[in-house]
């Protein structure tokens, strides 16, 4: 059995020998069936096994194929070559995070498009690529949330007054649902009063 008949072999651990040997001796022949692999493995160890092997290849050549599965219309392949990408971190990779798996229907799809991009973003666009994340607050469930957080938290100094900006908002909005006869304006003042104090405290 050679190395890309093993990769789809019933058994886990064959697959996971067979993506270690990719690795250890890497042949461009086997990047499309690693890359196949990539979008069909149901193992969490193997897919972390393809994931190494990818990146033991020459980023001439596996790069194109990665940027390629981002539109793959299998969320799975989406997400792994997101992860993959991450691991590389080329610094032109940025280029492949767009506005669309960032804020991708599936929710491993969109966690792994923030990782990636945290790592690869240049220091010109992280102020754009905070207000993008900052869109997603409240969306997803815990472990989605938690994802964002770390995320936004690795942008500190972007992400800090648009969270304030969207926490007076948000309080602002309190104020004149239990008064809607206020000011709006004057509600939003106040809430950046106290947003901006709290941030000082805290400094």
């Amino acid at each position: 059995m050679n190395i890309t008949q093993a990769l789809s072999a019933p058994n886990s651990s064959t697959r996971l020998r067979a993506a270690l040997a990719a690795g250890t001796d890497p042949d461009p022949e086997h990047l499309v069936s690693l890359m196949e692999r990539c979008s069909a493995e149901t193992d969490f160890f193997v897919r972390d096994m393809l994931t190494w092997a990818l990146t033991r290849h020459p980023e001439n050549n596996t790069l194109p194929l990665l940027a390629a599965a981002l539109s793959d219309p299998s969320p799975q392949a989406r997400s792994q070559a997101l992860h993959t990408l991450s691991k590389i971190s080329h610094p032109g990779t940025w280029e492949m995070v767009s506005t669309q798996l960032l804020h991708d229907a599936i929710p491993s799809v969109r966690t792994a498009a923030w990782r990636l991009a945290v790592v690869v973003v240049p220091d010109a666009q992280r102020r754009e690529l905070a207000a993008e994340l900052v869109m997603e607050l409240g969306r997803g469930d815990e472990e989605t949330q938690r994802s964002l957080s770390r995320a936004l938290a690795a942008l500190e100094e972007e992400t800090i007054p648009l969270l304030m900006a969207v926490a007076a908002h948000t309080q602002a909005t309190r104020s004149f649902m239990d008064d809607p006869e206020g000011s709006i304006s004057a509600y939003l003042h106040d809430a950046r009063r106290v947003a901006a104090l709290g941030q000082w405290a805290q400094t």
